[in-house]
């Protein structure tokens, strides 16, 4: 088993109050990530749940048994770490099996577990070698494998990818997702890398100041968020917002539209709000353009395929009535899009 609650947790440094009374539900072998902007509090948030950090109040339940005292080591609980933190004068065999020995596994167990794990992160061709002759995904792979061999009730990762150029993150990505439905086991994982959550998790906690802005699965906050930041921080190119008289005929203070539901067209009777190409971002299968609008609002949209516009080019543009998100002044979203 693997369910967590947290029931108002808090954690301030001195007189600071970074995680204000907090309360969340994690659920037994669900992938759930921590996303926010840097300086957020979501590390501090897995910290607290390791056992790294001492709460200032409130409760942790590991399973239904009362963590908040409880040592890390006890907790049941394996974390791996943006920094690797080998031993480089070891093998990779003896790295992934060390929390063993100092546990005092008896060696015939431990390699069997060792065998086991590097079969799950294919490893086993490299058991023999140094961490220094591995590439940075191996490098984790091996650290990852070292918390499996323990057989924790969850897994924490901290930003584990961040020391990855994109290729090796997006492999990387999509071997930790594929551990996940192998082992079946709670993981919680903190990014600042939204594309990373959207396309790893089951559920994602959205953070923000310290507060949970919103839980939902992916599809959930990027269709309906609840507000304003959500909005803004879920989903790449990001939202476009837009206020003053434009949105006010929405019944709104603020409305948002996302890249893709736009139309663009070349004739203005094709289109609602006339705006001018700035830059273009041709990637293959979608282009970006970046577009000043005649309603005072700089606008990013997404079109499928190529389409010949350049800088200086007049355009015409339909946001999809059906996906105008709406917003009331303090950022909150005031009805239903659908």
């Amino acid at each position: 088993m693997g369910t967590i609650t947290l029931s108002k947790v808090t954690k301030s440094f001195g007189s600071t109050e970074v995680i204000p009374p907090l309360d969340l539900e994690i659920n037994d072998g669900e992938f759930v990530v921590f996303v926010g902007p840097s300086g957020c509090g979501k590390s501090t948030l897995l910290r607290l749940i390791a056992g790294l950090e001492d709460v200032s109040s409130g409760v942790i339940e590991i399973d239904g048994r009362d963590a908040t005292r409880i040592p890390p080591a006890r907790r049941g609980l394996a974390m791996v770490f943006q920094s690797y933190a080998l031993y480089p004068h070891m093998s990779v065999a003896k790295n992934i099996a060390f929390p063993l020995k100092m546990t005092g596994v008896d060696k015939k167990v431990a390699d069997e577990k060792v065998a086991a794990a590097a079969k799950v992160l294919n490893l086993t061709d490299y058991l023999e070698r140094r961490p220094g002759q591995l590439s940075g995904g191996q490098r984790q792979r091996v650290a990852i494998g070292r918390a499996i061999v323990r057989e924790p009730e969850a897994f924490l990762f901290d930003e584990p990818l961040s020391n990855l150029d994109a290729a090796l993150r997006v492999n990387m990505r999509l071997e930790i997702s594929q551990l996940h439905q192998d082992l079946a086991t709670t993981m919680i994982y903190v990014t600042h890398d939204q594309v990373e959550a959207m396309t790893m998790a089951d559920k994602i906690v959205v953070l923000h100041a310290g507060h949970i802005e919103q839980v939902g699965s992916p599809l959930e906050l990027y269709n309906n968020p609840a507000n304003m930041f959500v909005a803004g921080f879920i989903g790449s190119p990001k939202m476009n917002f837009i206020g003053g008289e434009t949105a006010s005929t929405f019944g709104a203070d603020t409305i948002g539209v996302r890249p893709e539901h736009f139309a663009i067209a070349t004739e203005p009777s094709d289109g609602a709000w006339e705006a001018t190409v700035d830059v273009s971002e041709h990637l293959g299968s979608d282009t970006f353009f970046h577009l000043h609008s005649g309603i005072g609002e700089r606008l990013t949209i997404r079109s499928v395929g190529e389409l010949g516009l350049k800088h200086g080019d007049k355009v015409y543009v339909t946001p999809d009535q059906s996906r105008i998100h709406r917003f009331d002044a303090n950022g909150k979203t005031v009805a239903s899009q659908r």
